[in-house]
């Protein structure tokens, strides 16, 4: 082998060795900065999230307005309370019969109060029992009574009355609380009568009749207002002489008298 082959052979074997390299590596940093800037600028323009950062995507509103203003509970306007409570003591279906058959209505007995001294009781009736509560409610405010009761509301004495078959009684006791049954307890809770028994002596389950008898008993205690007492005219018509007048002697059996010559 000649000197020239081995030189060839020499070079041919030596590594090549480029200066372009590192213009390379700065042409394959260029473009993956620039994709870091572009990513950069895009995470920039989205809102930060806030809130709920936890997983399992984003909530959802189901059909709810979007997020804005949210009204609480103080801005919403309360109901007043109702100046009397109400208790239903009998719903019957009441029947009449006509020309073209049977005509159907309901008839609704309530009882309402203040539970500081009133009460009061109304019947109402009509073919809807919403119209009929209506018509019980303004009957039994028109018939309030406003009792005097005791500094513990109670009643001063014993009392009884007597409605139909129905007969209660109610007397006073000492710090026992309410002692009554049937309709005759919910007439004296809506009154705010406390520490009374009460009992039925008769055996008449009727509520109405037995919610009317203690109405009367405690109309014994009611206070009469100058207005009431005022607008209360009371007619006497004069006493007529009839057939059996006492004053015609006993047993008020007396000749008649004579008949006048004309």
């Amino acid at each position: 082998m000649s000197e020239e082959q081995k030189t060839e052979q020499a070079v041919a074997e030596t590594p090549v060795v480029t200066t372009d390299a590192p213009a390379a590596e700065k042409t394959t940093e260029a473009p993956a900065q620039a994709g870091a800037d572009t990513a950069k600028t895009a995470t920039s323009d989205r809102p930060s999230r806030t809130g709920y950062q936890g997983n399992g995507g984003a909530r959802r509103s189901f059909g709810q307005k979007p997020g804005g203003f949210r009204k609480s509970s103080r801005f919403r306007s309360e109901r007043p309370k109702p100046e009397f409570d109400q208790k239903i003591i009998n719903i019957s279906r009441v029947t009449r019969v006509v020309k073209g058959g049977r005509r159907l209505s309901f008839r609704v007995d309530m009882v309402i109060g203040d539970k500081k001294g009133r009460v009061g009781m109304g019947s109402g009736k009509a073919t809807d029992t919403s119209l009929a509560i209506q018509k019980a409610f303004n009957v039994a405010r028109k018939n309030l009574v406003t009792l005097k009761l005791t500094k513990t509301n109670s009643i001063p004495y014993t009392i009884d009355a007597k409605v139909t078959a129905a007969r209660i009684e109610m007397m006073p006791n000492k710090e026992r609380g309410l002692v009554a049954g049937s309709t005759v307890r919910n007439v004296l809770e809506l009154a705010g009568v406390t520490d009374v028994t009460a009992r039925v002596h008769s055996r008449s389950k009727n509520k109405l009749n037995n919610a009317k008898a203690a109405i009367k008993a405690l109309q014994v205690f009611e206070v009469v207002s100058e207005k009431r007492k005022e607008s209360v005219i009371v007619d006497k018509k004069p006493e007529q002489k009839g057939r059996f007048d006492k004053s015609r002697g006993a047993g008020g059996r007396g000749r008649r008298p004579a008949p006048s010559n004309r």
